[in-house]
């Protein structure tokens, strides 16, 4: 499994958190999404590396900014 970080900047509350998990989760598939607007953070696993141009648009659409994405 492949746990995807990314960095989001303009979550500002809890409700921004779960604004950014359904979108994570509608376009990847997954269930367990955990976005922090403390540490400007969402952490989501996957079987595979994802497109990284997918989850910018993706949290972009959502109205958030990505400022970095690490998959290990």
């Amino acid at each position: 499994m492949i746990k995807v970080t990314v960095n989001v900047e303009g979550m500002m509350c809890p409700h921004c958190e779960a604004h950014v998990n359904e979108a994570v989760k509608k376009a990847f598939g997954v269930e367990d999404v955990v976005s922090s607007h403390e540490n400007k953070t969402t952490v989501f696993t996957v079987p595979e590396k994802v497109d990284e141009e997918k989850v910018r648009q993706t949290i972009k659409d959502a109205g958030y900014e990505v400022t970095g994405i690490t998959q290990d």
